[in-house]
């Protein structure tokens, strides 16, 4: 006899714990499963950097950023390149998303206890003129605890609702297929899998010791991406980005292999823009790794010097934090799939940032004292010397020929050439000399430095690469790193999924990144940055809410 609940949620990501709680406050009865134990609670979200996507917020203000609706709207308009019929959903979604995040987003965290760093981070600053991508001011806002401290209210919330009856846990429960009685979706069936203990983010076991089956008035897909299947990336790599990339690294666990979206498409339902996806080229493999194949995102500010694989400086606006598919696109068309950063030793103490709940300590463990350490410490923030001084893909030498030398020894070949490298470092070694330069990337570093922001934390004072006082020389391999598909399953503003037909299939509701963050595809083809957790928050609220009121 199959077990009855007012609604199930497949997936104890962030989306699926926002849906979850959201019917659990309106006193129904919800299941929540899981093909990983119950360590893993909080899916992606938790090893996020808990990056959100606000607008005209009090930490905006206070730092002097004039923010509005009307400026973030163009700014993701300008971004996204809505181009297709199947992105009138998406469009939708979008307008109400940036409508929530300069409203009540920020309010309703706040209420359930959520805090915010209070420097506010400039993400994707783009490069092109005021419709084109980018985020025209700062609006990426860290959350206070990274993502631990994001999952945290959510996962209070759902052992509260277990607590009282509402809410149920299934933990190592995969489902392998929806229940469909009359075209309505009304269940789950699927395979138990044997308890295992193993550290979060590490593959768990497939062994399967038993059958369930669990019906519903309605299931919510809260299953997440494929960036942890490599295959299928590839496959659904668009022609736009060039070649798929031979070695890549992965930003998530094994786990995000998309497996739920194929068994979702066998109701009927519409995937649509799946070949839109958002992959990282300041990836560097994680020398202390917890997954297979485990990379880490440099969050890089705007003085490193890019170069490409064969040591060609990348063209205007490619700077670091600018524009990630466009760097992908070009990184791409050169037929390698890494490139390089050329810095020193001043830039990389005050510039980088590495992405993960795990790489950043202080934050994550809401330590003033640590946090405040990463503007007075002579070195980088120790995660980064880590890497520095264990990573595979850094090299330090205090020359400049030593450092190229060892990078094509490190690259296994001959491309990189010394005079040629030279030239260009000591190109824009001469525009230094001046506040007012021609070298774009050079105005970019004093355009970031007329934020308070990052001339107190993000940024470097300028100055030459090749000036010894700033040493040692510093040069690190990035890998492109997979992590998020923008496009998934069609959905309205209540997250109803529709069918191939255009129509809406009762019962089925999809959120996060199974449903490309809302309506099959909220970015586009691209992001601004913050809005993947946001995206998850709002998608999964407006499903828990329409769902609880659908059941009745």
């Amino acid at each position: 006899m199959a077990e009855e609940a007012d609604v199930i949620v497949v997936g104890a990501g962030l989306s699926g714990l926002v849906a979850a709680t959201e019917i659990a406050d309106a006193g129904k009865r919800v299941i929540v499963v899981d093909q990983e134990g119950e360590q893993s609670l909080g899916g992606q979200a938790f090893w996020s950097f808990g990056g959100l996507f606000l607008v005209d917020s009090p930490e905006q203000r206070r730092l002097g950023i004039k923010d509005s609706f009307d400026l973030a709207m163009q700014d993701w308009l300008g971004t996204a390149g809505f181009d297709r019929d199947e992105d009138f959903w998406p469009r939708k979604w979008a307008e109400a998303y940036v409508a929530f995040a300069a409203g009540e987003k920020r309010g309703w965290l706040r209420a359930m206890g959520h805090r915010i760093f209070p420097v506010v981070g400039w993400a994707e600053r783009g490069g092109y003129d005021a419709m084109g991508h980018g985020n025209s001011v700062p609006r990426f806002h860290v959350t206070w605890g990274t993502g631990p401290g994001l999952v945290e209210p959510f996962e209070r919330r759902a052992r509260e609702a277990a607590r009282s009856g509402r809410l149920s846990f299934r933990f190592r429960h995969r489902v392998d297929a929806l229940s469909v009685t009359n075209g309505t979706v009304d269940g789950v069936s699927g395979a138990v899998l044997a308890p295992d203990a193993i550290e979060r983010g590490k593959s768990s076991s497939r062994n399967v010791v038993g059958e369930f089956a669990l019906k519903a008035q309605a299931v919510i897909v809260a299953s997440g991406g494929i960036g942890g299947n490599h295959e299928l990336v590839r496959q659904n790599w668009p022609k736009r980005l060039g070649e798929p990339p031979k070695f890549m690294i992965s930003g998530v666990p094994e786990h995000v292999d998309g497996r739920m979206t194929g068994i979702t498409e066998k109701t009927g339902a519409r995937l649509i823009n799946r070949d839109r996806m958002w992959h990282y080229v300041e990836g560097i493999q994680n020398w202390n790794p917890i997954w297979p194949r485990h990379g880490i995102r440099i969050l890089p500010g705007p003085s490193a010097m890019w170069f490409d694989a064969t040591g060609t400086r990348l063209p205007a606006p490619l700077f670091p934090g600018s524009d990630t598919l466009g760097q992908l696109k070009y990184i791409t068309s050169t037929g390698y799939d890494y490139s390089w950063f050329i810095l020193t030793q001043s830039i990389i103490k005050k510039e980088f940032a590495l992405s993960g709940s795990e790489q950043n300590p202080d934050l994550t463990g809401k330590s003033w004292r640590m946090t405040l350490r990463r503007a007075t410490n002579k070195g980088a923030p120790a995660p980064v010397e880590a890497f520095k001084s264990h990573g595979i893909d850094f090299i330090v030498r205090d020359k400049l020929d030593e450092l190229v030398a060892a990078m094509n020894k490190l690259a296994g070949s001959d491309l990189l050439r010394f005079e040629h490298i030279k030239m260009q470092i000591e190109a824009r070694d001469r525009e230094i000399a001046n506040p007012y330069v021609k070298d774009a990337q050079v105005m970019n570093i004093h355009n970031a430095r007329r934020y308070i922001g990052d001339k107190l934390i993000r940024t470097a004072s300028p100055h030459r690469i090749l000036d010894p006082a700033h040493g040692p020389l510093i040069a690190v391999k990035l890998n492109i790193l997979t992590r998020k598909t923008l496009g998934g399953f069609e959905t309205d503003l209540d997250s109803r999924v529709f069918g191939e037909e255009g129509r809406v299939i009762p019962g089925l509701y999809a959120v996060g990144e199974a449903a490309g963050f809302g309506g099959g595809g909220v970015h586009g083809y691209r992001s601004l940055e913050g809005t993947f957790l946001g995206g998850c928050l709002f998608s999964g609220r407006n499903a828990g809410r329409a769902a609880a009121k659908a059941v009745g």
